[in-house]
């Protein structure tokens, strides 16, 4: 039997280098961290969420004994956090070469109260829209700003942004309708999650431009909705959206993931990898 760190994977082989992943202890930041250590990699996990962060290191330690993982409770939202963390990595001899912009706020609401109608975008607060900007879209320019010049820098590197089907498609607000509710009072998602996706897909294509010459390679993965014990009506009414019949599994994009950080994708800047089950092209 071959150990799993002896297998040849070929060009997508980033023995070595360096990843940060963001928001990397939530549902897809695992599954992107698994990702990047199968094919070698070693990871530096981000979160805000100090309880999280520790679950995951017990989780992963216990199925990656080998493997090299740093952890960091810290702030994507400040910029002195993140040169701090920079920082902190660069003098315990470690070099990002892979940055992953996963951390995002996906709003979630009491649907069947009346906090469901502040989705609405005339009852949207203010205060929800840039909070959530702040951490989707702020946080990513942030970390690219300070990972992605020190790649720039330093010869080149890898940068992902973690957008959303909804990044070219806009929500069917019919997903959300409840019954016996009005429909200037249906709950809907809420605009901050479209525009935040969008503006990764304008992120992505200007820095894969930016950089260009600097050797630094920027992609956009856009996931389409992933199974996460969804109520039954939500889950059938959205499979119906979607041409291969069902939602994903949170493993599915791990392949992505390889191949948008290797040298599998050298020839691959400024796109957006939709992998959605097909519910864009209907």
């Amino acid at each position: 039997m071959i150990a799993k760190n002896e297998i040849n994977f070929g060009k997508f082989e980033i023995r070595n280098r360096w990843a940060l992943i963001t928001g990397a202890a939530g549902l897809l930041g695992m599954e992107h961290v698994r990702a990047l250590l199968d094919i070698g990699a070693n990871v530096v996990l981000q979160d805000i969420d100090p309880k999280k962060l520790e679950q995951a290191r017990i989780r992963l330690e216990d199925e990656y004994p080998q493997s090299k993982l740093v952890f960091s409770v810290s702030d994507i939202t400040s910029e002195d956090s993140m040169n701090d963390l920079k920082s902190e990595l660069n003098n315990a001899g470690i070099l990002v070469n892979i940055l992953v912009n996963n951390a995002a706020i996906n709003p979630k609401y009491d649907l069947v109260s009346e906090a469901g109608q502040k989705t609405r975008l005339e009852n949207f607060d203010l205060q929800d829209w840039e909070y959530q900007l702040r951490v989707g879209l702020t946080g990513s320019f942030l970390c690219s700003k300070v990972f992605g010049s020190a790649m720039a820098q330093n010869g080149g590197g890898v940068i992902v942004n973690v957008a959303s089907d909804l990044s070219i498609i806009s929500p069917d607000q019919r997903l959300y309708q409840k019954s016996g509710i009005q429909p200037d009072e249906q709950p809907v998602k809420p605009v901050t999650y479209s525009v935040i996706k969008s503006g990764l897909i304008g992120l992505t294509k200007y820095l894969a431009t930016y950089w260009c010459n600097s050797g630094v390679r920027v992609n956009a993965l856009s996931p389409g909705g992933v199974f996460n014990g969804q109520s039954d009506e939500f889950i059938l009414k959205l499979s119906a959206l979607i041409p291969l019949g069902r939602m994903a599994n949170a493993d599915e994009y791990r392949s992505a993931i390889q191949f948008l950080c290797s040298d599998a994708s050298t020839y691959m800047t400024g796109q957006n990898l939709v992998i959605d089950g097909g519910r864009s092209t209907w």
